[in-house]
C-alpha cells in the first residue's frame, strides 16, 4: 500500500508467467452479506430515477411511465450491514430513500423482459442517500447528478436473499422509519417500471454481469436525517436494514 510519506511498497503479481510489479496494493473487493454466510462480490451499481409515481410527484417530475432512466455509482459507495455512515461534506440536506435492490448473478444483453428474472442473484433492502440541494442545484442546471448521488457511504446493502420461494419482487410492503416514526411506506405493486422491464432496459444500454446491483427507485415521504438519526429500511420478506447517521468524517 502507498505510505503517507517514504516510497510505496510493492509486491510481484504472478500474471500467466509474467511477474507484474504493482504500483500500490489493489483496494479488497466489496463483499456483501448473503443469507447463509455467503458474500456477494460487489462489482457496479446502477439506480433507477423516479420508479414510483407519487415520488415522481413530490419530486416535481411527471410520473407518465417513459423509458426508466439510470445513473451510476462507485461499488465503494456500498454499506454492508447494519452500520453507523458518516454525514458527507458540502450539504446540508442529506435524505434518505429506501429501495428495493436486486443482485444480479446472470450476465446478459438485450434480454427481454420475459426470460429477465433467469439473471436476478437475489434481492435485499437498501438505501440510495442523496445530497438534495447538491441533487436540486444539478438538475436547474442540467448537469449530472453524481455529486449528489454517488457520494461515500451512500448507498447501505442489507443481507441478500437469494432468489426463489418466499420472496415476491412485485408486491410486499416497503417502509422506513426514522427514530421509530414512519417516514415512507408503500408495496412494490406500485414499481412504474418492475424489475423484469428495469433488467430488459438496463440490459439493453449495458451489458449487465454478475456482481451488479441495481437500486430500483424509492417511494414517496423522502427527506433529511442529521447526525444520531437510525433509519430502518425494512421491506416484506428481506432483512431489515438499520443504519445510524454519524458525524462528518474526518481523515
Amino acid at each position: 500500500m502507498i505510505a503517507r510519506s517514504g516510497p510505496c511498497r510493492v509486491r510481484p503479481v504472478l500474471d500467466g508467467k509474467a511477474a507484474l510489479t504493482l504500483a500500490f496494493e489493489p483496494q479488497p473487493p466489496v463483499l456483501a452479506n448473503v443469507e447463509g454466510g455467503l458474500r456477494f462480490p460487489v462489482r457496479r451499481l446502477f439506480c433507477v430515477g423516479r420508479n414510483y409515481a407519487d415520488h415522481a410527484r413530490e419530486m416535481g417530475a411527471d410520473p407518465d411511465r417513459e423509458p426508466p432512466f439510470f445513473f451510476t455509482a462507485w461499488a465503494e459507495t456500498v454499506v454492508t450491514g447494519d452500520a453507523t455512515i458518516a454525514y458527507p461534506p458540502m450539504t446540508g440536506n442529506y435524505h434518505y430513500e429506501a429501495e428495493l435492490v436486486v443482485a444480479i448473478g446472470k450476465a446478459g444483453r438485450n434480454i427481454p423482459a420475459h426470460t429477465a428474472m433467469d439473471h436476478v442473484y437475489g434481492y435485499a433492502a437498501g438505501l440510495d442517500m442523496t445530497r438534495r440541494d447538491l441533487q436540486a442545484e444539478a438538475k436547474a442546471k442540467g448537469r449530472p447528478w453524481d455529486t449528489a448521488k454517488n457520494v461515500e457511504q451512500s448507498k447501505p446493502l442489507g443481507v441478500i436473499r437469494p432468489a426463489g420461494p418466499g420472496f415476491d419482487p412485485a408486491r410486499g410492503n416497503i417502509r422506513l422509519t426514522v427514530n421509530k416514526a414512519v417516514r415512507q411506506e408503500a408495496d412494490l405493486a406500485d414499481l412504474i417500471w418492475p424489475v423484469a422491464d428495469v433488467i430488459a432496459h438496463l440490459s439493453g444500454l449495458y451489458r449487465i454481469e454478475p456482481g451488479d446491483l441495481i437500486y430500483t427507485g424509492t417511494p414517496a415521504g423522502v427527506g433529511a436525517v442529521n447526525p444520531g438519526d437510525v433509519m430502518t429500511a425494512s421491506i416484506d420478506g428481506l432483512a431489515p436494514l438499520s443504519i445510524t447517521v454519524g458525524d462528518p468524517a474526518k481523515d
